[in-house]
């Protein structure tokens, strides 16, 4: 029996109308992306990676072409249906952590859960079972000025993770940290993803996309290259 892929798009497109001008952010992409994988998405400025992401991650929706995520169309959704995939599906870890400065590490943690409309009871002892689960079991009362950018990183990667989604999107996640905290975010994933989850990275960086098996090139709007990486190896710890 055929394995149904978790993501499939097919002739994905996005137009932004600037003025006069028309932008084709993304030309033409098509692409199956399975359970479990743990796929790079590369490219330089200008070459559609961040749109893509956008649409993988329901924060837009395509010009044209076909997006089913989890066995549901999503391409041709509005914002509300968008909102509840998006909550139900996928987990973000952004380079800039987007964590409320005014909440605690564990009610940043459960802040999905409280869209979910779950119980609080059962939401904080969720959060903190992730919040353990990455190391910060003794950081749950700090507030996010009073934890490191790494101890930051690992609160939204909780949070990413606190509702069991299909997947892990993570836009740059060590952009704003040092080679050090760097390595121990990308070990992290490492464990994520041998835990059985499915992992989309949205790197510039060569070094941190050599921790995904799959690494897939955007070029001028299109997928200009998608391989296995053949070479799977560990970031090497900074002396």
């Amino acid at each position: 029996m055929k394995k149904e892929p978790l993501i499939s798009f097919e002739n994905l497109r996005k137009t932004y109308i600037m003025g006069d001008t028309e932008v084709k952010a993304l030309q033409s992409a098509s692409l199956n992306i399975y359970k479990n994988e743990y796929v790079a998405l590369m490219g330089p400025s200008g070459s559609g990676k961040s749109t893509l992401m956008n649409l993988l991650g329901c924060l837009d929706t395509p010009s044209s072409g076909i997006y089913v995520l989890n066995g549901s169309n999503v391409a041709n959704m509005g914002d509300t249906e968008l909102a509840v995939v998006r909550n139900k599906e996928i987990g973000f870890v952004f380079q800039t952590f987007n964590l409320l400065p005014r909440l605690s590490a564990l009610e940043n943690v459960a802040l999905p859960l409280v869209y979910a409309g779950i119980p609080k009871s059962v939401r904080l002892k969720k959060a903190e079972e992730m919040l353990a689960a990455v190391g910060l079991k003794d950081r749950m009362d700090h507030k996010p000025n009073e934890l490191s950018g790494g101890q930051r990183q690992r609160v939204a990667v909780a949070r990413a993770l606190v509702n069991n989604p299909s997947i892990i999107l993570a836009d740059e996640p060590t952009g704003n940290l040092d080679s050090k905290t760097s390595y121990e975010i990308m070990q992290l994933f490492d464990e994520i993803h041998k835990a059985g989850n499915t992992i989309i990275l949205v790197t510039h960086e060569p070094d941190i996309a050599a921790h995904a098996h799959r690494i897939v090139k955007l070029k001028d709007g299109f997928i200009e290259s998608d391989v296995i990486n053949q070479s799977i190896q560990s970031f090497q710890n900074p002396v």
